[in-house]
């Protein structure tokens, strides 16, 4: 029996624009919030509505058409609420494809984005239904009720694992309420024999929008930790960092509209850890590495922080420079949804470089994800980097590098992300930090990425190889039709690690 409490009581009209021949298919939603979570429903979040055909995952997890509205903070959740499709504040996708679907049974959930330190949707603290279905037709009559709260994630229990939160007193401060950095490391087989020894420590990024919950893949991974407790493995500690983020990924580093993430991780988070691993900072033998937005992550942290660490190996990394994101020249070109010949821009393809997804429907997911009707909070791939390499608006949230509808670039604001364009810092700043990044960088790239990525990262080659006073002894290396992160193995890299190690002891 479902308790009366909160009552939410949606009406979606879906109007498609020629598929349907101006007709209208109505979508009538009845939503519930049960009693059990009615103290920790917040105003103001994005309730998104997904449905699609598919039985095998939630639709939460992929869904053929999501639909996404904001109620008024006015709404406290005791009253009615209704909506539809043609009134501007609603968003959507995938609705042109709704005519297929007659007849056909639909699976939907409803899901209420409420976190605010974390962008994304499947995260803590969020609220979400169970999966019902329904039959596709003219009129769809559903209902559901929030009664499942998503929880803090859990790290695995063992004798070799650690995990670690702290609060940051430098984001607490920028933010004005508490905020919290963590962790989780993975000690070598050898830790118990000599648990005062200092150890090499390697960093580990996520990739977009994850978290150090990442070890509990590892540490579920028979083949991994069959080799890591045995004697072939190397002594290292691996450190698995989190990427949470109130407009998504951090980047782990300081924006304006994030804060200072990238002081809170080299001067409060991995002291932390390194006092509770013993290791000596004298050693010179911390080092990061990372595969997508983690390669991004560990190549810039090793050029912001030359001195600081002392090796990174980043794997397909997002766009090393700003004139080659993606195919996209944020300097130059005036949107980012069409070339200068007109065409649609794509943001995704396969490694035959058959284009799957256009930078247009790309952004239209993430406007439709996001409370503010447009990607800055959709904690989505472009809601991250507008956050982290842009500047704040006068309304506190991050201002747009491009509009979210047409795609026309603000190239006022393209210029604020040059601070965070690789390439051209290391352009500008060669004399000082070319002999601090000597013996340090290590990167692999696909040359068939599916992002596009590879571009940017043949550019940056081409000023490393150019490179005098110090001419840099960088390795990249590229490998012919291979997609994006397709070389990335935790093994590889942490036994590239230890023969560096090896190599310095024996000089």
């Amino acid at each position: 029996m479902i308790q009366r409490k909160t009552i939410l009581i949606l009406l979606l009209l879906v109007l498609s624009e020629a598929v349907f021949s101006q007709q209208v298919s109505l979508v009538e939603a009845k939503l519930f919030v049960s009693d059990s979570l009615r103290h920790v429903f917040r105003t103001g979040g994005r309730l998104l509505l997904h449905i699609t055909r598919q039985s095998e995952k939630e639709p939460r997890s992929r869904s053929e058409i999501t639909i996404g509205v904001t109620p008024p903070d006015s709404w406290r959740g005791q009253d009615p609420f209704y909506f539809n499709t043609t009134e501007k504040n609603v968003l959507a996708t995938g609705l042109a494809n709704m005519s297929e679907y007659t007849g056909s049974k639909l699976y939907y959930q409803f899901v209420y984005k409420q976190n605010r330190d974390d962008g994304n949707e499947n995260v803590p603290g969020n609220l979400y239904t169970s999966v019902d279905s329904c039959v596709a037709g003219a009129q769809l009559h559903i209902g559901a009720t929030l009664k499942y709260l998503i929880p803090e994630p859990q790290i695995v229990e063992h004798a070799f694992v650690r995990k670690l939160e702290i609060r940051s007193e430098y984001l607490s401060a920028f933010s004005g309420y508490p905020r919290y950095l963590r962790a989780s490391v993975l000690l070598p087989s050898g830790y118990f024999e000599a648990p005062g020894r200092s150890y090499p420590v390697c960093y580990r990024i996520p990739g977009l929008n994850g978290r150090y919950t990442a070890i509990n893949g590892i540490m579920n991974n028979p083949d991994f930790t069959s080799w890591w407790f045995s004697k072939e493995a190397p002594q290292l500690v691996y450190v698995f960092l989190d990427s949470q983020g109130p407009y998504g990924d951090t980047y782990q580093v300081d924006s304006e509209n994030n804060g200072p993430c990238g002081k809170a991780l080299t001067e409060e988070l991995i002291p932390a850890i390194e006092k509770i691993i013993h290791y000596d900072t004298a050693s010179q033998e911390r080092f990061l590495a990372g595969s997508s937005t983690g390669g991004w992550v560990a190549m810039g942290l090793q050029i912001f922080y030359p001195d600081f660490f002392d090796g990174t190996w980043s794997y397909s990394p997002d766009p090393l420079n700003f004139s080659h994101y993606g195919l996209i020249n944020i300097y130059e070109d005036s949107s980012v949804f069409y070339n200068k010949w007109g065409y649609l821009q794509p943001g995704r393809r396969t490694v035959y470089g058959e284009p799957t997804f256009s930078m247009k429907e790309w952004i239209q997911g993430e406007n439709v994800n996001s409370r503010t009707n447009d990607y800055r909070i959709s904690g989505g791939q472009f809601g991250a980097y507008n956050a982290v390499f842009g500047p704040k608006g006068k309304d506190g949230l991050p201002t747009m590098m491009f509009h979210p509808v047409t795609g026309k670039i603000d190239h006022t604001i393209a210029k604020q992300w040059e601070k965070y364009d690789l390439t051209r810092v290391l352009e500008k700043n060669w004399p000082v930090l070319g002999p601090k990044l000597q013996g340090k960088i290590w990167m692999w790239m696909g040359d068939m990425d599916g992002l596009y990525s590879n571009v940017a990262a043949r550019f940056f080659q081409k000023f490393i190889e150019k490179t005098e006073n110090p001419k840099s002894d960088a390795q990249i290396h590229f490998t012919p039709m291979a997609g994006h992160s397709r070389a990335w193995s935790d093994k590889a890299v942490l036994q590239m690690i230890a023969e560096k190690v090896k190599g310095r002891q024996d000089r």
